[in-house]
Formats: C-alpha cells, sequence, structure tokens
C-alpha cells in the first residue's frame, strides 16, 4: 500500500512516500480502505519525537474514514465496504489502509467521506475537554484558545449544545478572528492581550471554563481571568513552551481549578468513556447541529506541505489528505 511515513523526526520534510505490506486486523480490529485522513497538531508531535522515536518506518495519522475493508476476530456490527470513520490512537491514518480498534470505528452516517475523516479526533477531543475535563454547566461562559483550528471550530458549537450561554475565543491574527466568528462565538480577541478584553465582555467576573493548547505565557495569563470556581483545561501544548511550575496556594486562595484531557491516555485506560464522547458528538455532527468544516484539502504526497502549514500557525479550521 501507499503510505507517507517517516523514520527519524524532524521537520516536515521527513515525511516521504513509502510502500508498505497491507496491514492485517487482529482480534477486536477493523482493517479501513481509507478515503480521507485528517491533519492534526498532534501528528506534528508524533513527527517533531514527542511520543518517542520512529522504530522504522512509521505511519502517523490519528484519524481517518473509508469503507471497511476487513473485520478481524471478535468483531461484530460491520460489513465490508460500510462507510465508516475512526480515531487511531495508534496512528496510520497516512495510507491507503489502517487497522483501528472495532471500538473506535463509527459509521459515517449523515456525514460525507471527506467530512468524516476530519471528524472523529477534533468533535471527540472537543467533547471530552468540554464534558469530561471542564464539567461544563448550563450557563457557563466558555473562552476557548486557538478558536480557529480544528478543535476551537467545533469547541464553541459543541459548547452550546450543552448548554454554554456565552462563548468567546482568542485568535493569533485578525484573519483567523474572522474565520471563528462563523462558528458561534460571540466574540473573538487578539490573544496577545485577551484578559482585558475578557473582563470586559463578562464586567469583570471571568469565564467558568477556559481550554487551553496553547500553554506558556498565554496558559498564566488565563488564570487571572478565572471567575470563581472557573477551570482551566490543558488540552495540548501548541507554543511548544517549556512546562509551568505553578504554585498551588493561588489556586486554592482565588477558588480556581486546573485540570488536563489527553485523548490517548483515555483511549489506554478509559475506552468506554472516549466511545462514549465520541458518538455523543459523532451523533450532533450527522443530525447537523454541530457543523465540521474542511478548509484544505492536499493529495496525500502533499502531507509534508500541510505539516509545514499547521506547524507554522497559518492554516485554520482542518486539513485533510485525500487518499483516494
Amino acid at each position: 500500500m501507499r503510505a507517507i511515513a517517516f523514520k527519524e523526526t524532524g521537520g516536515p520534510g521527513v515525511l516521504r512516500p513509502v510502500e508498505l505490506p497491507d496491514p492485517e486486523p487482529g482480534p477486536g480490529e477493523v482493517l479501513i480502505r481509507v478515503a480521507y485522513a485528517g491533519v492534526n497538531y498532534g501528528e506534528v508531535q508524533h513527527r517533531l519525537g514527542d511520543f518517542g522515536e520512529p522504530e522504522g518506518e512509521t505511519v502517523t495519522g490519528l484519524e481517518a474514514a473509508g469503507n471497511v475493508a476487513a473485520v478481524g476476530p471478535e468483531v461484530s456490527g460491520f460489513a465490508i465496504g460500510d462507510e465508516v470513520a475512526a480515531y487511531l490512537p495508534a496512528g496510520g491514518g497516512y495510507a491507503q489502509y489502517v487497522v483501528a480498534p472495532a471500538a473506535f470505528v463509527f459509521p459515517a452516517a449523515g456525514l460525507d467521506l471527506r467530512t468524516a475523516g476530519a471528524a472523529p479526533l477534533v468533535l471527540t477531543t472537543a467533547y471530552g475537554v468540554l464534558a469530561g475535563a471542564a464539567r461544563i454547566g448550563a450557563g457557563d461562559t466558555v473562552l476557548v484558545h486557538a478558536a480557529a483550528g480544528g478543535v476551537g471550530s467545533v469547541a464553541a458549537q459543541l459548547a452550546r449544545e450543552l448548554g454554554a450561554a456565552r462563548v468567546y475565543g482568542t485568535v493569533g491574527t485578525p484573519e483567523k478572528a474572522e474565520y471563528a466568528r462563523r462558528f458561534g462565538y460571540d466574540a473573538v480577541f487578539p490573544r496577545e492581550d485577551f484578559p482585558g478584553a475578557v473582563r470586559e465582555a463578562t464586567a469583570g467576573r471571568g469565564v467558568d471554563v477556559l481550554l487551553d493548547p496553547v500553554g506558556g505565557p498565554t496558559r498564566l495569563a488565563g488564570f487571572e481571568v478565572l471567575a470563581p470556581f472557573g477551570r482551566t483545561v490543558v488540552y495540548g501544548e501548541a507554543g511548544r513552551h517549556p512546562d509551568l511550575e505553578l504554585p498551588v496556594l493561588p489556586l486554592w486562595k482565588n477558588n480556581r481549578a486546573l485540570t488536563g484531557y489527553n485523548i490517548g491516555d483515555l483511549a489506554r485506560r478509559a475506552p468506554e468513556t472516549l466511545r462514549a464522547h465520541a458518538r455523543a458528538a459523532l451523533d450532533l455532527a450527522a443530525a447537523g447541529r454541530v457543523r465540521v468544516e474542511v478548509s484544505a484539502e492536499y493529495a496525500l504526497a502533499d502531507a509534508p506541505l500541510a505539516h509545514e502549514l499547521l506547524e507554522a500557525g497559518r492554516s485554520r479550521g482542518k486539513s485533510v489528505l485525500r487518499v483516494r
């Protein structure tokens, strides 16, 4: 099969087209003939070595959509040819075929395969961050950093579905602010001076939930705009800053909370919870209540370009690779 792989970590140029043996599904697995694969920052991290060094030719890609090509033992509910979308905790989506755990494979009903290829990771992450880590409640006010990104573009919509009263976002450029507003944000602020804008928008109260995939100084500044019992949810480190060393006393003295969300850990330790989050979010998308917008499509061979733009912060929304 054709695939895009890397065998050493580094810049986008380490991604190369290769020919690899077709995989075969084992017990509890489904083989998918890939039509589209989503492009995510997690795959940039994989290529850069944040998940460890590659062992031989390594294929990244954390989500994909296509048709069921085969099912392994102990798998039911799927037929050859079914259109499906899958979260791929072990990667492998940048290829013509990928094996996925059956627990994380979902019917693509209501979604075309192009959209379905962009949905499983970002929808599940946004839903899990809001409903699981943040424990969002009716009437909450939410602030989302990277509001024009893949997760950010669906997070505002999901926050509304889960009861949020007001949803604000931050972005790095004016062009991204214009794009993010299309997804239901009440206001979108420049990230470099967001604390003052948030305090003004909330009459000084602050926000109940803050979604932070950026890190560094942005994360520190976010604590200052939390309302009483407000919680910051960390679910990424796109800024690639050194880890923060946070004192605990200010959390106690200011009624603040810090929590985290990592989809890979959830897949290992609570797969039933992850599946429930994915199913709920995908059902909302299939019903048309949440929109997953594909803003850019690349040929499989152009994966390095897609990575280059994403890593440089020059992309917006969700990008996919066209595999067939």
